[in-house]
């Protein structure tokens, strides 16, 4: 039985692990919930360590093997991310001012009763990452776009092939066997909680409403891909649910990385173009991100009774692409980045950013989701161009 389980793919087995996840939550005893719930703080843990690890191992590397082109490729990767994060907050912004009048018509915001379910680790073993994210993400930066500089074949570009291999080594034996586990404990510590259920019933109209603009984005963003890289972008959109599902379970786009890295060299991007494009844009690229928060800001001022600024809005989405670079691969941080513009700029109180921040963190998987399988259309558009050039050259 346990051979078999081995032998199903990842797909397969994070299915299982959300649903045994939901299923056990309604029975599981609070003392063997507590259980996972360690395990699940040690794997957190573990995975923060890795994650500017991962970062330098494979950005470098990437950077490092596209050469002189490297700057360019960066540049247009930073805009594509941008890009498709300003297109996600203005489309939000524009349905949202056609949708919410007639979908929360006559609704208002009440007293919500959150009684949800503290579940603590009985220890927790903390493991302070050697860097920031953004510290790694600079150094890889300077270091990729330095090494060709050097000359070809030099000790330094030897030394991150080898690191590269070494965080291969650890993504492939260590983080990917144990993310199904680590699935299974978030879904039945959400289940136990009992948290997400209501805020679901009460925000259940919006919440469909921002997933269908997270599924419109991504149809977007693939069809955009297919046609830069004339591939069919319904095949290229089912070779990276692998990455979708698992960012269901993490929350965290970082953390995703592995699996979004295999399911877009399955699409057909070069290898050296993916270990690029998708550790860069785990930490850039936030359209799902900017979907929730846009839609629920926008949510919150109306069911208030607030007057909205298209302006005001605007130079809101503007910043909140910036600002949510702040906090990435850790599930939630993109609203904790958020909320500094939330009270600033559009002038939302204690109440409701606590109010935003309950329902962020209960869909939150979502969004995630939609950012790590975008990541993989810009990862074709990007290989795309640099096939290109290298035909001219």
């Amino acid at each position: 039985m346990i051979k078999r389980l081995k032998k199903l793919p990842l797909l397969a087995k994070i299915g299982i692990a959300i649903v045994l996840g939901i299923l056990c939550g309604q029975f599981f005893p609070m003392w063997l919930t507590r259980i996972f719930g360690t395990f699940n703080a040690l794997f957190s843990s573990l995975l923060g360590f890795c994650i500017p690890l991962i970062i330098l191992g494979l950005i470098v590397s990437g950077i490092a093997d596209m050469g002189k082109g490297a700057g360019k490729m960066l540049l247009i990767t930073v805009g594509l991310a941008y890009g498709f994060t300003l297109v996600a907050g203005f489309g939000t912004g524009a349905a949202s001012n056609l949708v919410y009048p007639w979908l929360l018509n006559g609704a208002s915001l009440t007293t919500i009763d959150q009684e949800a379910v503290e579940i603590l680790p009985y220890f927790t073993i903390e493991m302070p990452p050697l860097m920031s994210v953004t510290s790694a993400l600079v150094l890889a930066f300077i270091l990729g776009l330095s090494i060709p500089a050097v000359g070809g074949n030099n000790t330094m570009k030897r030394f991150f092939e080898d690191f590269k291999d070494v965080v291969t080594i650890v993504i492939t034996r260590v983080i990917i066997p144990l993310l199904p586990l680590y699935i299974f404990g978030v879904f039945l510590q959400m289940t136990v909680g009992g948290q997400i259920m209501v805020v679901v019933t009460v925000f259940i109209k919006i919440i469909l409403f921002l997933f269908v603009m997270t599924a419109l984005m991504l149809l977007l963003q693939f069809t955009i891909a297919g046609i830069v890289s004339k591939r069919n972008p319904f095949r290229l959109l089912a070779t990276m649910l692998s990455a979708y599902v698992t960012a269901l379970g993490t929350s965290s786009s970082a953390a995703t990385i592995p699996v979004t890295l295999r399911s877009a060299v399955k699409t057909g991007v070069n290898p050296a173009v993916a270990n690029f494009v998708i550790p860069l844009c785990a930490t850039i690229h936030l359209s799902g991100s900017t979907i929730k928060i846009t839609g629920l800001a926008l949510a919150m001022m109306m069911l208030s009774g607030m007057p909205v600024d298209n302006g005001v809005m605007a130079g809101f989405i503007f910043m909140l692409g910036i600002t949510m670079v702040a906090a990435p691969g850790v599930p939630g941080g993109a609203v904790m980045a958020a909320l500094g513009l939330l009270t600033s700029i559009l002038g939302l109180g204690d109440a409701q950013t606590g109010l935003i921040i309950a329902i962020y963190l209960a869909i939150d998987s979502f969004g995630t989701a939609t950012n790590v399988t975008g990541d993989g259309a810009i990862a074709n558009i990007v290989d795309a161009i640099w096939s290109k050039q290298n035909k001219e050259r």
